[in-house]
């Protein structure tokens, strides 16, 4: 780490803390050279994430449109809120795990209907009339039925 006074590269770390939010570290530096004490930030680099729709345009990943669509699906049903976050959590973290640098918006509707099923079964179908697209009466009983069958198999 280069000095910003001297701009000697000869720096040792007197102290590193955590900062509060603890997604970085706080280093008071020494130059060897001139003295004079400085603070860096050390952060871990996060990967933009691009997301691949259904028309084939692209968009930067947003967690808040997961959450949001989610917390539509639960609307008025008895799914508390730290439950819907850690859905989203388990569903950013394993998008960011996957270590790629763009996505199918498909394969993150995919997710959300894994998770909502276990979840709540209401929202669950809530979300998949929309996300499906369902047209009618029978594509919506025909994902009903699917559901209550794979209940019996459990």
């Amino acid at each position: 780490m280069k000095c910003p006074f001297c701009e000697c590269s000869d720096t040792r770390v007197i102290d590193s803390r955590h900062t509060e939010e603890g997604h970085a570290i706080r280093r008071r530096r020494e130059c060897e050279k001139c003295g004079k004490r400085f603070t860096t930030y050390e952060k871990v680099e996060e990967v933009i994430l691009v997301v691949i729709k259904k028309n084939g345009s692209r968009e930067s990943f947003d967690r808040n449109k997961i959450m949001n669509g989610i917390i539509k699906a639960c609307e008025k049903r008895p799914v508390p809120l730290s439950a819907i976050e850690k859905v989203v959590d388990d569903i950013e973290r394993g998008i960011n795990n996957m270590m790629e640098k763009e996505i199918q918006s498909s394969f993150i509707g995919e997710l959300i209907m894994d998770k909502l099923k276990k979840l709540d079964e209401v929202a669950y179908v809530r979300f998949a009339s929309v996300y499906r697209q369902f047209t009618d009466v029978d594509t919506f009983v025909a994902e009903v039925k699917s559901l209550k069958g794979g209940k019996k198999g459990e």
